[in-house]
């Protein structure tokens, strides 16, 4: 009679422990904004002997895990002796978004192996843990969902999507995408990312149009869509998207945020637009240095390297701190405008600011000198600068050996390049043009033969022109524009006009 006493008194505390004070228990954690204030309330748990709850642990491990306290929810997450597989789905999200990664991976193999099975929430976290630390752990869980059955699920499948787009198999990636067969915009916008994140520009701005209005589907793009987008826009100066993309942002009352704000900025700042890039740069409430930068490189990239000085000044007045991309804008602007003595005054006040001199700067240093005419100097630096130099500073100096015709240094840059970037075909180019135009034909065919003996090819140059929202790409002696004979036609009729 004892023992069924105390089994009832037992149940009857556990009872009230799991609905009682998990009510009350939910509300506060849902009003705690500290981890002080968690802690406190963590410790009235334990006091009240209801830290064997794994609801309660479960609300517990997600607040530590939002507050970066992977230690405690830990220890929360190992009191438990019967878990659940919302309790271990939550410790392993924890890992997955804050790290260490992992841990997560750890963790779920751990819980396979106590025999509670993963679902379909388990997954997504573990996938992206898994594309955080890389290597093929990301292919060994594809087989377990593959035998758990889930592949097909929509959250599952959106994961394996963007788990191999962030390995850079953006191939399996695309054709797991086309295998969904419902997709819904997280399926568009982990492609179109996949895209962008592997450079495929041209890809993510044919797949961002097939979504908006394509004739299978057209789904309106959200707020994650446009921030993917946008930098694609500008990199490939499509002014027609990034024009539709503004006007779309303004219809829907979307705020024009600094993530948002960047992006427009860079794509009207490349695409030339600079006066509409600076009206809305003032519009944008609490630039970072993101959007500085953003506006300085476009002045920059139009050869206004003087209203970029200036609105660099005008950043470090208003009290934004410039980073080692603020200074790559500056020192390449004042580079192609030939301003040597801004350039190497900038270079000077980098240690003022408390940005790194990394290999990057130094080599828009050597650009700077190359550029205008003192290759001497620029060799000197080279030789004499902290770290090492790289492709990017002899790449540097060859390219400026090229405009001023200094055939030997060109020949000193160019070796050092065989070694450091030996699979670039323009660098062997640039020599043997170099050799070229000064006669030495034997040297030209040396050249070639050693880029025959590397099997290095030279990539075909192209154009882009974009023509009622549809880029077209034109290639050296391409004929594979279904419009090709009616181009080629009217550049034989324009030559024509000009003779």
């Amino acid at each position: 009679m004892k023992i069924l006493r105390a089994k009832l008194d037992f149940i009857r505390c556990y009872t009230s422990c799991y609905y009682v004070d998990s009510c009350e228990y939910t509300r506060l954690l849902l009003h705690c904004k500290s981890l002080s204030g968690l802690k406190k309330i963590h410790a009235r748990i334990i006091v009240n002997g209801c830290e064997h709850n794994p609801f309660l642990a479960s609300k517990f491990v997600g607040r530590y895990a939002e507050h970066g306290s992977m230690d405690n929810a830990r220890k929360v997450f190992e009191v438990v002796p019967e878990r659940d597989v919302l309790l271990w789905n939550v410790v392993i999200r924890g890992y997955a978004e804050r790290g260490p990664f992992a841990e997560a991976i750890k963790v779920y193999h751990r819980m396979r192996s106590s025999g509670i099975h993963p679902n379909r929430y388990t997954y997504p976290f573990v996938l992206k843990a898994c594309a955080a630390v890389g290597g093929r752990k990301g292919q060994e869980i594809h087989g377990h969902i593959f035998r758990a059955g889930l592949w097909s699920d929509l959250f599952v499948a959106n994961a394996l999507v963007a788990l191999y787009a962030k390995c850079g198999d953006i191939v399996r990636a695309r054709r797991l995408f086309d295998e969904i067969p419902d997709k819904d915009l997280v399926s568009w916008n982990s492609m179109i990312a996949g895209y962008s994140q592997n450079e495929l520009t041209s890809e993510a701005l044919e797949l961002f149009h097939q979504m908006v209005v394509g004739e299978e589907c057209r789904i309106m793009p959200d707020r994650v869509t446009l921030v993917t987008v946008l930098p694609v826009c500008a990199h490939l100066a499509a002014i027609q998207e990034g024009l539709w993309i503004h006007t779309h942002i303004i219809k829907s009352g979307m705020e024009i945020d600094v993530a948002l704000g960047s992006g427009l900025v860079g794509t009207y700042a490349k695409c030339g637009r600079l006066s509409t890039a600076r009206t809305l740069f003032a519009k944008i409430p609490q630039r970072n240095v993101v959007v500085w930068n953003m506006m300085i490189g476009g002045f920059g990239m139009h050869g206004h390297a003087t209203e970029a000085i200036e609105m660099f000044l005008e950043m470090v007045g208003a009290g934004v701190r410039p980073d080692d991309i603020s200074f790559v804008t500056l020192l390449s602007a004042c580079s192609h405008a030939g301003m040597v003595d801004e350039g190497l005054e900038l270079f000077k006040t980098m240690e003022t600011h408390g940005v790194e001199r990394t290999p990057v700067h130094y080599a828009c240093l050597v650009d700077l000198l190359a550029r205008a005419g003192r290759l001497a100097d620029a060799l000197d630096l080279i030789e004499k600068m902290p770290v090492k130099a790289g492709k990017d500073a002899w790449g540097a100096l060859l390219g400026a050996c090229r405009i001023h015709g200094n055939l030997e240094l060109a020949e000193l840059a160019a070796e050092k390049l065989f070694v450091l970037d030996p699979d670039n075909a323009g660098r062997y180019v640039a020599l043997a043009k170099m050799y070229e135009d000064a006669g030495r034909m034997e040297d030209v065919a040396r050249v070639r033969k050693k880029m025959r003996e590397r099997r290095i090819k030279k990539q075909h140059g192209c154009s882009m022109i974009e023509v009622d929202c549809v880029l077209h790409t034109f290639g050296v002696d391409d004929d594979s524009h279904p419009m090709a004979q009616s181009i080629y036609d009217t550049l034989e009729h324009l030559e024509m006009e000009m003779e």
